[in-house]
């Protein structure tokens, strides 16, 4: 049964796949937009998802681990290894929370420094994309992107 299935499995058939494919679309999509902001951020040594895990931890901070996690739909085991790349260039500070089984990440100092310097270069390549898509389109993706992440969220 499977021989067959994959003697019809052709050409055509496999760009149909790769062509319509969400998850193959959306990550490729989400690998050429990282190496836009990484290039634009690439003078303050942060990429783009470093600069974007500050940001949770600015707006959201201190926070948990765990609700850190939620809010950057990251499992731990990569949040956990972000995390620690952070602590070493000393911009967070991951610590026990009043309850010694929950840990804490905050924004040093010096992490607050750093996302001030990347704020006006995120700024350019966030420009760049707007003015390339059109504020319309823009809004539209963000929007398709959210009902994206509910739709797989209730699943």
């Amino acid at each position: 049964m499977m021989i067959k299935e994959i003697e019809t499995l052709d050409e055509a058939k496999c760009f149909e796949i790769g062509r319509s494919c969400a998850c193959a679309n959306i990550r490729r999509a989400a690998r050429v937009i990282t190496q836009l902001y990484d290039g634009f951020l690439r003078p303050t040594s942060l990429r783009g998802t470093q600069f974007g895990l500050l940001m949770a931890v600015r707006a959201l901070g201190p926070v948990t681990v765990t609700k850190l996690a939620e809010g950057t739909m990251m499992d731990r085991t990569t949040l956990g290894r972000n995390l620690g790349l952070l602590e070493k260039k000393e911009l967070i500070r991951i610590q026990p929370g009043k309850d010694q089984r929950v840990r804490e990440v905050s924004l040093t100092d010096q992490g607050l420094e750093a996302l001030m310097k990347a704020l006006p270069l995120w700024e350019k390549a966030q420009t760049h994309v707007v003015k390339g898509l059109g504020e319309e389109r823009m809004n539209n993706l963000l929007k398709d992107l959210s009902a994206m992440v509910s739709l797989v969220r209730r699943v």
